[in-house]
């Protein structure tokens, strides 16, 4: 992905996606992305900034990417691998096969609002966890193993 299809998918695909989303919601809204190179070009960046004034979280923003981020956002616990189990299901050889793939996707993501709702409300476990660990690694004290002797 380069910047400024980061940038087509900013301005054209993401509006699209929130389109059902209630327009006060919308207003308050934080925008985070990961650390990909194609996330900070100039472009890119003046477009949150326009978008999302000091609402977008990543390199470059007033708002910092977390430290220890994969532990602690439901995009990186959860969102993300969910989608790409579901991405890449499918096979596709073609670019556009694999838009159709992800969009697909995002749409049976957004009808599963009770499995969404409790991601949300697990991240407050998960950030007591590394509160609790001292920032360290803290997965392992989340979902005990059956199998284990205790």
């Amino acid at each position: 992905m380069t910047g400024q299809s980061y940038l087509d998918f900013l301005q054209n695909e993401l509006p699209k996606q929130l389109e059902d989303v209630p327009l006060a919601t919308r207003i308050a809204m934080y925008f985070q992305h990961d650390g990909a190179r194609s996330h900070y070009t100039r472009h890119v960046m003046q477009h949150l900034n326009d978008t999302f004034l000091n609402r977008w979280i990543g390199r470059g923003s007033t708002i910092n990417w977390p430290p220890r981020s994969p532990n602690l956002t439901q995009l990186d616990f959860c969102l993300w691998g969910l989608m790409k189990n579901e991405v890449y299901r499918k096979k596709s050889g073609y670019r556009d096969e694999l838009l159709v793939n992800i969009l697909d996707v995002i749409a049976c993501i957004k009808e599963r609002q009770d499995a969404l709702r409790r991601t949300t409300r697990h991240v407050f476990t998960r950030v007591a966890k590394c509160t609790d660990d001292d920032g360290g690694i803290f997965e392992h004290l989340l979902y005990p193993c059956t199998n284990c002797v205790t």
